[in-house]
Formats: structure tokens, C-alpha cells, sequence
């Protein structure tokens, strides 16, 4: 065989690809595009992490046939999901899963439950942070709450989803520091909540890091916490909310599922893929760029991490008196 080092080669690439892209039935996979759902439009958080996937598989040739990006938008992401839950079984269709996937799960008004899907891999959260005014008075955390409890429903919050993860903050605040208690105004986008904040018609928001990003830079803004579980590599001074006191843990998901049913081989396979996408230097740098937390979890762990992520949910929807059962 050393003769003919050529062959050689092509025999070992052979196996290899085998090993990566075989399935139980030994026919290889994936031998079509794979479409990978995203729940929102062209140009959000969640169209451009799918988008970075998409283009890392390709470029690294990590899979034979790429990603092709599909944004299936309208009812809150409800297209998406109803449409996702279809796909039991086809390994050709993956979603681009953010926190309405918990969100989803913890609502009594719809059946669209966990055991939906085969979690592959969580990659990043992307954290809240508390944003207010550069010219307000309030320096830390703990001195926005405390204006709260004295005050109570004057402070007023610039948020984009009355349930949504900006809203879990304050709501995770109030219960942290008795007696507070603010009130809260909902935008169409990130962008108009944090230009709200640096115009002084709003007092705060808790929306995406990354959404306040150009009004920081121009000292518009400050930011008081954000609810990552430490503090960020790339805003090493910026303190967590757990260090004034107040343990709150909560961001948008960045991960990736299969539907249920897809091929335990497959999704192993998959798993590896998105393992290897997750530590390419071009992830790290897009991470980066973007202000992600790094949180990568694979398979049960992700699923793990769904299950705590919809028990948060629920109480936070039963606190607040949302998503009430349907009468039988």
C-alpha cells in the first residue's frame, strides 16, 4: 500500500468520512442541504448566530452539504415551532432555538413540550444587562433598586417583550429586593428601548448587552450589571448582578435542536459537528464580537439545562398570572 500513497489517502479519508457521517443503516448523511430554522426575520440575534453556523460548517467542511438558513416568522415564533414539531424523525431539519423554546414549554395554552425535540447543543447565552442613562444617578444595581423600594412604580423600565427575558429580570429584582417594585414600557426592538433610556424618557432597561453596545461606546449609557454567571472576558469591569447581591441568571439562548425521533447515530454525529463549529476560531471571534457568554453544553446537558430553564418559566408566568390554563 505504500506504493501508492494516493489511494492510500483516499481510503483513509474514506473511513473517516464513514465514521462521521454514517448512520445506522449505512447510508451516508447528510446527502442533502439541511435546513436550519430560524423563529425570527433576516438580521436578528437569533438569524445571524444561525447564519455564523451556517457559514462555519461550510467554510471548515465540517459537513458535505451545508445549512441552508430558513427564517419561518409570525406569532411569536408560534410558525416556527408548530411547523418544527412536523419534522419528527427528519434529520434534515434543525432549529436555531432560542429562550422561546423553554418559553414554549412552560406555557399551559400551547402542547408544545420538550419532548419535541433532541437538544444537540447549547453554545452561548446572550446576557441582560442593566442599562441606565450616563447622566441618572444610579451607580450600582443595588442603588436602582433601592430608588424602587422608596419610590415604588416611578422607575420605569424600556423593555421589547412584556414575558420575555428583559421582563424576567425586573420581575427576578422585585422578588430579590422586598418592596421594590418598577414599572415597565414595551418597544418593537432592543434599539428603540435602549435609545429611550439615553434620550431620559425611560429610566433603564434590561434588554440584550449587545443591544446598548454603540450608545455605551458613546457614553450614552452605563451599565450597572449584567446576568451572566461571571463577569465577561471582553467587559472584564463590568459587575455581574449576583456580585451587588441579587442572584439573577438569565439571557437568550443560543443553541441548536433536532426534532424528536431523529436517529440517536445522527444526532451524535450532529453533536461532534456542532462541537467542533463551537471551537472554531471563527465561533470564538463571532462570540466575541457579540458579547455572548460561552456556555457550551452538549446533549443531556443541554436538555438538562432546558428542564431548569422551564421550570423557571413556569413560576415566573404563574407569579404573574400568564398563560392560564384553557377551560376543558
Amino acid at each position: 500500500m505504500a506504493k501508492y500513497p494516493g489511494v492510500l489517502a483516499w481510503v483513509v479519508s474514506g473511513v473517516l468520512a464513514a465514521g462521521v457521517c454514517g448512520t445506522a443503516s449505512g447510508q451516508a448523511y447528510p446527502t442533502k442541504p439541511i435546513e436550519l430554522v430560524s423563529p425570527t426575520s433576516a438580521g436578528s440575534g437569533t438569524d445571524i448566530y444561525a447564519r455564523a453556523l451556517a457559514h462555519i460548517t461550510q467554510r471548515e467542511k465540517l459537513l458535505p452539504q451545508p445549512f441552508v438558513v430558513q427564517n419561518r416568522t409570525g406569532g411569536g415564533s408560534l410558525i416556527a415551532y408548530n411547523y418544527f414539531q412536523t419534522k419528527r424523525g427528519d434529520p434534515y431539519v434543525m432549529l436555531a432555538a432560542t429562550g422561546t423554546i423553554a418559553i414554549m414549554a412552560a406555557r399551559a395554552d400551547v402542547n408544545i413540550g420538550l419532548e419535541n425535540y433532541t437538544p444537540l447543543a447549547l453554545f452561548a447565552v446572550d446576557p441582560q444587562a442593566v442599562m441606565v442613562g450616563a447622566d441618572t444617578p444610579y451607580k450600582t444595581l443595588r442603588d436602582l433598586a433601592e430608588a424602587a423600594r422608596k419610590a415604588p412604580d416611578t422607575i420605569v423600565c424600556a423593555i421589547t417583550n412584556p414575558l420575555g427575558s428583559g421582563r424576567i429580570v425586573i420581575h427576578e429584582l422585585e422578588k430579590l429586593a422586598p418592596g421594590a417594585k418598577f414599572k415597565f414600557v414595551t418597544f418593537k426592538g432592543g434599539g428603540e428601548a435602549v435609545l429611550s433610556v439615553a434620550g431620559g424618557h425611560t429610566h433603564f432597561t434590561t434588554e440584550n448587552l449587545s443591544e446598548g453596545l454603540a450608545l455605551l461606546e458613546a457614553k450614552k449609557l452605563r451599565v450597572l450589571a449584567v446576568t451572566s454567571l461571571k463577569r465577561m472576558p471582553q467587559l472584564p469591569d463590568l459587575p455581574t448582578a449576583t456580585e451587588a447581591g441579587y442572584k439573577i441568571d438569565e439571557g437568550t439562548i443560543r443553541g441548536f435542536v433536532f426534532p424528536a425521533g431523529v436517529p440517536k447515530e445522527t444526532a451524535a454525529m450532529m453533536e461532534k459537528v456542532l462541537e467542533r463549529a463551537h471551537k472554531s476560531p471563527i465561533w470564538q471571534e463571532h462570540a466575541k464580537k457579540h458579547f455572548y457568554e460561552d456556555r457550551y453544553l452538549a446533549g443531556p446537558d443541554y436538555l438538562k439545562f432546558l428542564h431548569q430553564r422551564v421550570e423557571k418559566y413556569r413560576e415566573f408566568f404563574a407569579e404573574v398570572g400568564a398563560f392560564p390554563k384553557p377551560a376543558p
